[in-house]
């Protein structure tokens, strides 16, 4: 084992914060854009009826003191203005006390969306968030000795992180240790991005090849996190680089940019400064009470591992799970089964006041899901589009099993003006549509042949009806909504 000086981690811990900064910034944007819509006073998982539901100690929020949708709008931009206090280090030039503030209410804030966000923040990297923050509040301010201690904690994370999906990838879908897996991630995977047609079309030996180096990556190298210089910052390059191709083939939202910021600390100063030209300065020691205060950390952050630990080494190893409400040591996972086909979910309205074989109904358009056949995928990464999201999880199954697709019709049909902002198109901008159906489509990449001819990214199936037409004066919608406890 590394055995650190006390000035080791200055320019690790400077370029780390920064770094965690940044993806705290992403996520308060993503929520001061999309929290009301989604889980508003209002929206379509109201915040207010889940608070009825559950206790404060099941699901730790501010949004216990209060709630109310300008209450949500402050709270992201505390959690903007202070992110951007940390990205500036500012948070780190006034001292340790500062320091911890910072970082400790960044956590607060963030821990009080999660909690209350339920289907819509259930993803996995809101928990890496989460633990990243916690642990950010003992690192200390920029004139303070960084204690290694807390350095070894997120190498621990990051091992989770990485080896916990490799062992997810061998327990869940045979086609990780038959390597065909890559056949169909791309076009698979919740959010195609603007490479993921070239990878999909690579020979399949490649993708082959890919998951043996997958497996490498994410089942040997993580025991290098711990291991002596310079050992331990090739395994933070390696899965730097991992995590860059996964950046280029898809859209996950901030968890690959979350997972470089977590290499960090397999680095330590004598190898940064080799590409960081900057000046360590002169520090002064950590007190003793900053000392104690961590090998408490340490000793929690040990006894919390239990439980994460033991899900890694068992056979049902379940992923992305918090052990917690605080969210402060997690067990993580990621495509522990891939779908072999795509479908999604079209929304069509139109203004026709009855329905005949003839009514034109007209397609929404999503900002990143896949709709129209014809829109190459974007670039969406590192922003979360959590509607577009969760539309993809809904396709694998019946709307019975997503009240909040009902919900959502009705805010089309009402022309909610905030929902629709989530959406790219609104086929209707004057006046709302009579009728909301949403209909099941299986959706493929188009072929180099098809595309040349057709100038389509997807090909796409009709397979059924998703969700029978609806209107507001549709007595099934509103009893729908009323047994829900839906504001009407």
């Amino acid at each position: 084992m590394e055995i650190a000086g006390a000035a080791t981690y200055w320019l690790t811990r400077f370029l780390f914060q920064r770094s965690l900064a940044l993806i705290y910034l992403i996520a308060f944007l993503v929520a001061l854009n999309q929290f009301r819509p989604l889980l508003g006073e209002r929206g379509l998982l109201p915040v207010p009826l889940f608070l009825k539901r559950v206790s404060f100690g099941e699901a730790p929020s501010l949004f216990f003191l209060h709630y109310s949708d300008r209450f949500v709008m402050l709270l992201a931009l505390g959690g903007i203005a202070l992110s951007l206090f940390a990205l500036g280090g500012f948070s780190e030039r006034f001292g340790t006390a500062t320091s911890a503030t910072t970082w400790g209410l960044l956590w607060l804030f963030y821990l009080s969306f999660v909690n209350v966000g339920q289907t819509f923040y259930s993803f996995g990297w809101e928990s890496m968030l989460l633990e990243a923050g916690f642990l950010a509040i003992f690192l200390g301010g920029a004139g303070t000795e960084p204690s290694a201690l807390v350095i070894w904690l997120y190498r621990w994370m990051l091992f989770r992180v990485m080896f916990g999906a490799g062992l997810i990838k061998l327990r869940a879908d045979p086609c990780w240790k038959d390597l065909t897996c890559l056949f169909y991630h791309y076009e698979t995977q919740p959010m195609p991005g603007p490479l993921s047609w070239y990878f999909h079309y690579l020979p399949h030996g490649f993708h082959k090849f890919s998951l043996l180096v997958n497996h490498f990556v994410e089942l040997a190298v993580p025991w290098f996190y711990f291991a002596p210089q310079p050992f331990a910052a090739i395994a933070g390059i390696l899965t730097i680089g991992f995590q860059g191709t996964l950046i280029l083939s898809g859209n996950l939202s901030f968890l690959n940019y979350l997972t470089i910021v977590l290499t960090i600390p397999t680095f330590n100063d004598q190898i940064l400064t080799k590409v960081l030209p900057l000046t360590i300065p002169a520090t002064i020691p950590r007190a003793l009470s900053h000392d104690v205060t961590l090998w408490f950390l340490t000793a929690g952050i040990a006894a919390l591992s239990i439980f994460p630990t033991l899900n890694m080494l068992s056979p049902r190893q379940a992923m992305n799970r918090t052990f917690e409400p605080l969210h402060l040591v997690n067990t993580y996972g990621a495509f522990g089964a891939v779908t072999k086909e795509r479908t999604e979910i079209v929304f069509e309205g139109t203004q026709d006041s009855a329905l005949t074989p003839t009514t034109t109904w007209k397609e929404y358009e999503f900002k990143g899901k896949p709709g129209d056949p014809a829109r190459a995928p974007p670039q969406v990464a590192p922003y979360h589009l959590r509607l577009d999201w969760l539309m993809w999880f809904a396709a694998m199954s019946s709307y019975h099993h997503h009240p909040w697709i009902v919900h959502l019709s009705a805010k089309l049909l009402e022309g909610d003006p905030q929902v629709l902002g989530l959406l790219k198109t609104n086929p209707f901008p004057t006046n709302p549509p009579r009728y909301i159906r949403a209909l099941h489509y299986r959706y493929r990449f188009a072929t180099p042949e098809e595309r040349r001819a057709r100038g389509q990214w997807w090909m796409r199936t009709y397979l059924k009806e998703y969700l029978p037409p609806l209107s507001l004066e549709d007595r099934s919608l509103q009893d729908a909504l009323r047994r829900q406890g839906w504001p009407l």
